[in-house]
């Protein structure tokens, strides 16, 4: 069967994607590669992989192209289900026999529900979708593909569950659908050189962070392994085949998990001369961390999350404050660029908690910095905690323009004050004046000024948008309050 494996377009800037941790629009522009969908394209020769928003494709020009597959595969997320949703009932609309499967999050935590959201969708895949879409593409009956839900005689069947993917190495390489139906040079992240591409070495999270999505819904916790050759050749076979490329980006949930492994792999990729970066924890040591360094790492993207230990201990985080300033003490030591990411809004939060976040992020003075809302994402353990005790509105997980609102709140704070936590959390982090010179001296060395007075511009933008959210909150809560008193 013809296949068309499709990241659809959303909100502007809408990064709901299979390879984005953070389904929203950010505040500035950032796509990651649809790296989950690329390997069962890579699996079909007669396939292609649409990924809307970074190419800049429209919903009437992906509608247009429904006549030319048999099936479509989307890549759904909770935020943008609705919207795609509706792309998959004009694109049924234009092409009748065109069966389509969603696939991500949203459909491995309630199949059901999203069958019976339109019958446009034919079936689902819960989980790692590789061999299901692609044996189905070439003719298995979905009463035969495990992890498949789907409907039959007017019901919904939900097939036993299948294993996971226990040998990486024999999967496609997904650079090659890179190089086949994408632009490299469309992709964009702050931190991160441009242009660059991303992909995984690994499957899987060993960790139990209750807010994580994607190892609660998706790739589960056993951590699976590709070779070290095959990742080095891989990576050999990229810088040959991607002109100008200055960056790889192992987009694992987190690649220097085991010692040992982040060792030996640094040790392939070293005599290959180039620049890479990835996430790590703050459990990893020096030694691993000068391994990493001396083969060519540049950069790594840590998830603090909270300067509170409570707050650490609530999410399951694995790791303490202490742990998080000789981690990021020892990167300054070897010229490791940090990007550190920061929750808003986790299980205990109180507006102590946030003040020591933030005077613990200055106390990192990592060089760049990203705040989150902590979502509650359905299928996490941070939802149903938020379920029990009252706290989640999984309405309104995001505003008209796909960015961010909150679903969890506390006693005593209200969505408006969360957001305000958010803003004040840059706000206090950028300007500090030595922070602000070394985004700009950073930009100036780079040759990237007219990069950055872009990302200013974004970032003021949603600045202004966020600052009316908080007015327009405080005004609901102030004339709520005055009608209660009345009453």
């Amino acid at each position: 069967m013809r296949t068309l494996f499709l990241n659809p377009p959303s909100f502007e800037g809408f990064d709901g994607g299979a390879g984005s941790r953070w389904p929203a629009s950010r505040e500035i522009e950032s796509f990651w590669y649809p790296v989950w969908l690329c390997y069962p394209a890579g699996m079909l020769e007669d396939s292609k992989v649409v990924d809307g928003p970074p190419h800049k494709i429209t919903i009437d020009q992906t509608v247009a192209m429904a006549n030319d597959f048999e099936l479509m595969v989307l890549f759904t997320s909770s935020p943008g289900f609705h919207v795609d949703v509706q792309i998959a009932e004009m694109m049924k609309d234009v092409n009748p026999k065109m069966k389509v499967a969603f696939v991500g999050p949203p459909v491995t935590i309630e199949p059901e529900k999203s069958l019976q959201a339109s019958k446009a969708i034919d079936f689902v895949v819960r989980r790692e979708f590789d061999h299901q879409i692609a044996n189905y593409a070439k003719g298995t009956p979905l009463s035969e593909l495990p992890g498949v839900s789907y409907w039959k005689d007017g019901a919904v069947v939900n097939n036993p569950e299948g294993g996971v993917i226990e040998n990486l190495d024999e999967l496609p390489w997904v650079t090659k659908v890179y190089k086949r139906d994408l632009d490299f040079r469309r992709y964009n992240v702050p931190f991160l050189l441009n242009p660059f591409i991303s992909f995984y070495t690994t499957r899987g999270c060993p960790a139990m962070c209750t807010f994580c999505l994607w190892p609660q819904t998706h790739s589960g916790h056993r951590w699976r392994l590709r070779s070290s050759d095959d990742v080095a050749a891989e990576c050999k076979s990229a810088l040959e085949n991607f002109p100008g490329l200055k960056e790889i980006f192992f987009d694992d949930d987190t690649f220097n998990y085991r010692k040992a492994r982040a060792i030996e792999l640094s040790k392939k990729l070293g005599p290959l001369n180039f620049t890479w970066s990835c996430t790590s924890r703050v459990t990893t040591d020096y030694e691993t961390l000068k391994a990493m360094k001396d083969a060519g790492c540049r950069l790594l993207i840590v998830g603090y999350e909270s300067g509170d230990e409570q707050i650490l201990r609530n999410i399951k985080k694995g790791a303490t404050i202490d742990m998080a300033m000789r981690f990021t003490e020892n990167c300054h030591k070897l010229g490791l660029v940090v990007h550190g990411d920061f929750i808003v809004g986790l299980p205990g939060e109180t507006r102590e908690t946030l003040r020591r976040s933030i005077e613990f992020a200055k106390k990192l003075d990592v060089e760049t910095i990203q705040v989150s809302l902590g979502h509650a994402f359905p299928g996490t353990e941070f939802y149903e905690h938020a379920m029990a005790n009252g706290l989640v509105n999984i309405v309104g997980m995001a505003d008209a323009a796909g960015h961010q609102l909150p679903n969890a709140v506390y006693p005593g704070f209200d969505r408006g004050e969360l957001m305000e936590w958010v803003e004040r959390f840059y706000h206090e982090y950028y300007f500090r004046p030595k922070t602000a010179w070394r985004v700009v001296a950073k930009a100036i060395k780079n040759n990237d000024l007219p990069r950055l007075f872009k990302e200013a511009r974004e970032y003021l933008s949603v600045s202004s948008k966020r600052k009316q959210y908080v007015k327009d909150q405080k005004a609901s809560t102030a004339l709520q309050g005055a009608e209660e008193s009345a009453s």
